[in-house]
Order: structure tokens, then C-alpha cells, then sequence
């Protein structure tokens, strides 16, 4: 097996009724400097991001679950808490939004800041509520970091199965944890002790990419507690983690790339087949990588790396994701592929720096280890992809030396509930694409699917969905939303220069 370092990107790329009353919510003042929510004493901080101008003031804290459910006395982890008060603070529901993130391996609270302006409406009657899963952010992260000290999926130098599986198990001997307990499972019951702190009878849970399986776990365990249930870019609990991503960026390429033969002037620059063009350097930059010259997109320091096959596959994944971003791809690519890297360097250095660190790679062998490696098979359908079966070969391999918890017997039985649930798919999405959402809403009478025009890999914030959001948690009925409003979402034109599209 060949391993790519910029596999370490694709591998951390790496994603929330009953009638609710309304009650006086202002919380009473809990000491100097303390706000109480229910059991829990809250402090004033911060929510920062790397990706966010903005910084978010909220209340923190930290809430003690013990690490294995089977000795309540024994390690406890701390959970580190974000309450986001609701904005009118004479009209609060009762229910407050337990928003989930993905990953596996992101924290709630590290993603917030870039999220908060999408759930303005929804702040106005409803406390937002972010939990660091276990194994993420401040909840005694598992992080694996690599000879430099970055957080990193194996060693940059590493290009053997032996060198990836030692990585795995000398990161999980220095843990300070047990991994066999930073599960989906643990986590939902982890949000549910967090809920009855806080003295919730009813949550709405909202989860994005890996967050839409926390929140199909909760409300199938937690109906009582659950009021409604919004997934964004879904991962349907049958869908073993990895087995399908591959093929599902290919596709995604596909719908992209032909936006770029619809318009004449990209067409005209850069060909009928940018797929083909892809596929044409990648097989040379796998023959031979190229020593590239290129300036640190953060620092503007003069830098040389190794432009590879794997480098390229990263930074075409991690795109994917967003449509403004994919709108550069035939650009990036025909730049490399007429033998200037530059450009392709520096962004992959930019995605891969600012996305390793905040995916914790233990805690997602934890997830995928005792979830679904079992059941992850590679697949010779994936062969010919940008992918290829990198990413399953090096999470089977690791999951073989990972301490590993167990899943419950029903973990991946269809999502069958009575909930409103609201279904949101971006029409690219690259990782979990709309066919995903409509498997799903087979098993939700209350639910309704959205497929937003021309969007990736999450929708939150998308043309109108902060509105209709908003108006879902208030009626918590999905089928009177009025979606009109999302025909105005349009594509993104690609670029034809670094001066952006045309006219």
C-alpha cells in the first residue's frame, strides 16, 4: 500500500412536537460572575475559529460523566459546555437546541463561531446548547499528533501499512483515556445526563454531516426528550462510515465539473474534460511528485514540498465541500497540470493545516472502530476514483490496534420515527449526497426532505434555510414550510482566472 500524506486531509475531513410552552426563562443568578441553567453553573466566554472573523460570546462550563458508564465513581471526563442564551430574553421556549457536530472528530464548540449567523432566528426563542463530544474540543480530546507536533491521521513519511498501524497504537498508549468509550453511543448518552442538568423535559437536536447520526442515536434512545429533529448533509444509520466516499466525490466531481462545460469561456480554456485532465496529472504526479516552490498562504514564507498524486486528491476533496471553493477546481488543476503548482501547493497546505486541528483522529477511531470497520470492505468500484481505497485500507489497518468499544445491536437499523424531522441535502455534496437524505425520510411520516440547489456539503446557511430553520423549531412542522424562497439559490460560476468568473 502507498500512503499518501495529503491523505491526512481526506481523512479529516474530513459535520438538531408536540406543542412547546413557553415559559419565563431567565435563568437565576447563580454567585459573582455565574449564570445558573438548571444544575449547571455557566461563566462568561468566548467561541473562537480559524475560520471565522468573529468572535462568539457565550456562557461555559464544564459538566463531569464518567468515562465508563459500568463505574460511575471511577475516570470522569469533563464535558466542556457552551450556553448560547436565547436573544429575546422575554419569549423563550422551553426547548432548548442541542446543536451536533461532525467529523467524526470535530468539536461543537470550535465549529460554532462559523455557524452562528445561520441560526439567528433560531436564537431569538431557543438557547443554543453545544456539547464537545467526548474525545473532541475541551472533552478530553484524543488527539494523535505526529513527530512534529501537529495533529495528524499517521506520520508524514509514512508509506507502509506497518508505519500507519504502529502510529495508531502508540498515539492510543499515550492516551489519558480508555477509547474504547468515546462512542456514538457513549456521546448520546452523554447529551441526555447534559439535558437533565439543565432541566429540559424536551430538546431539539440539530446535527450536521457525522452530527446527523449523534441525532438520529438520541431521538430513536430519547423520543421522550426529543421534540424535533433538523440533519443537515445525513448519514443514514445503515451507511458503514467511508465505504461510499469515494465514489460519492467522483460523482460529485462530475456534477461540478460540468458546470464548467456549460459556460463557453471555461469550456474554451480548459476543456471538455476536466475529470480526464484530473485523472492525467494525478497518474504523473503519482509516477514522479514534483519539488514545488510556493508561498505559505498564512505567513507568505517561501516554502518547498513535494507536489504528489495524494496532494492533489486532498485538496480536489476537501473543495468538494463548498461550491464557492469547487468553483476554482478547473482553474487549480489546469494550472498544475500545465506545470504550476504553486497555486495547488498553497492550498492544500492552507486546508490541511487549518483542518487537522480540529479533527481529533483518536476519536474518530474510536467512533469508526467499534461502529464500522467491521463492516467497511474495500470496494473495487473505487479503483479508478480521485480516492481510490486509501481511506478504508488505513482505517481498517488502525482500527486492528485501536482499543475498541462496542456498538449496540440495533446501531444500524434505519431511523424510524414519528418526530418532525427536517432533511437537508446540498445538491454536490461531495461526502453525503442527496439519495442519503431521501433513504432516510422512508422512515419519517413528520419528515421532509430539502435539496438545495447547486450547494455542497452542508446547509445551514444556505440562501434562506437560517429563515426556514427558524420557522421549523417555532411550528415543528416541516411539511407547512414555505421552500419557495430556496429557488433563488443559483450555482456558482467557476473561475477562469484567479480574477474570478466571467463577465
Amino acid at each position: 500500500m502507498r500512503i499518501t500524506p495529503p491523505l491526512v486531509a481526506a481523512l479529516a475531513a474530513a459535520v438538531l412536537l408536540a406543542g412547546c410552552g413557553r415559559e419565563p426563562a431567565a435563568p437565576a443568578e447563580a454567585g459573582v460572575g455565574q449564570r445558573l441553567y438548571g444544575r449547571i453553573a455557566f461563566k462568561p466566554c468566548s467561541l473562537t475559529s480559524p475560520f471565522a472573523a468573529d468572535s462568539i460570546a457565550a456562557q461555559c462550563a464544564r459538566f463531569a460523566v464518567p468515562e465508563n458508564p459500568a463505574q460511575p465513581k471511577g475516570r470522569q471526563v469533563q464535558l466542556n459546555i457552551a450556553w448560547l442564551p436565547a436573544t429575546d430574553q422575554a419569549d423563550i421556549a422551553a426547548d432548548p437546541v442541542f446543536f451536533l457536530a461532525g467529523g467524526p472528530g470535530q468539536a461543537a464548540t470550535e465549529v460554532w463561531p462559523t455557524l452562528d449567523a445561520a441560526f439567528r432566528e433560531v436564537r431569538k426563542h431557543r438557547h443554543v446548547i453545544l456539547v464537545d463530544q467526548r474525545g473532541t474540543g475541551q472533552s478530553n480530546p484524543l488527539i494523535c499528533r505526529n513527530a512534529k507536533g501537529d495533529s495528524a491521521v499517521m506520520e508524514d513519511e509514512a508509506t507502509s501499512t506497518e508505519a500507519v498501524v504502529k502510529f495508531a497504537a502508540d498515539c492510543a498508549a499515550k492516551l489519558q483515556a480508555d477509547p474504547r468509550y468515546y462512542t456514538t453511543t457513549d456521546a448520546v448518552r452523554d447529551l441526555d445526563s447534559v439535558r437533565a442538568a439543565l432541566g429540559a423535559a424536551q430538546i431539539d437536536v440539530v446535527g450536521g454531516s457525522y452530527g446527523t447520526r449523534v441525532a438520529q442515536q438520541y431521538a430513536a434512545r430519547y423520543p421522550q426528550h426529543t421534540r424535533a429533529v433538523v440533519i443537515d448533509g445525513v448519514v443514514p444509520n445503515e451507511l458503514v462510515l467511508g465505504s461510499e466516499h469515494a465514489r460519492n466525490l467522483d460523482a460529485s466531481l462530475a456534477l461540478q465539473f460540468e458546470q464548467c462545460r456549460k459556460n463557453p469561456t471555461c469550456r474554451q480554456r480548459f476543456g471538455d474534460d476536466p475529470r480526464a485532465q484530473l485523472r492525467k496529472l494525478m497518474a504523473r504526479l503519482k509516477e514522479q511528485p514534483v519539488e514545488v516552490e510556493y508561498r505559505d498562504p498564512t505567513t507568505g514564507e517561501l516554502k518547498r514540498d513535494t507536489a504528489t498524486a495524494g496532494a492533489v486528491a486532498g485538496l480536489t476533496r476537501m473543495f468538494a465541500y463548498a461550491p464557492q471553493a469547487a468553483a476554482l477546481l478547473p482553474l487549480v488543476l489546469n494550472e498544475a497540470d500545465q506545470g504550476r503548482y504553486a497555486p495547488l501547493m498553497s492550498l492544500a497546505q492552507l486546508i490541511q493545516g487549518q483542518v487537522s486541528e480540529q479533527i481529533m483522529h483518536g476519536m474518530q477511531l474510536s467512533v469508526i472502530c467499534a461502529e464500522d470497520a467491521d463492516l467497511l470492505k474495500d470496494d473495487p468500484a473505487d479503483a479508478d476514483t480521485v480516492m481510490g481505497s486509501d481511506l478504508s485500507t488505513v482505517l481498517v489497518a488502525q482500527c486492528k490496534v485501536w482499543p475498541t468499544g462496542k456498538r449496540p445491536a440495533d446501531f444500524h437499523a434505519p431511523f424510524r420515527s414519528q418526530l418532525p424531522t427536517l432533511v437537508l441535502s446540498g445538491e454536490f455534496d461531495p461526502v453525503t449526497p442527496p439519495r442519503y437524505g431521501e433513504q432516510v425520510l422512508k422512515g419519517l411520516p413528520n419528515g421532509r426532505h430539502l435539496v438545495l440547489r447547486g450547494q455542497g456539503h452542508g446547509s445551514f446557511a444556505s440562501g434562506c434555510m437560517p429563515k426556514l430553520m427558524g420557522q421549523f423549531l417555532e411550528s415543528a412542522d416541516a411539511k407547512s414550510l414555505n421552500a419557495k424562497c430556496l429557488d433563488s439559490l443559483g450555482y456558482v460560476p467557476p473561475f477562469v482566472s484567479f480574477n474570478g468568473w466571467e463577465p
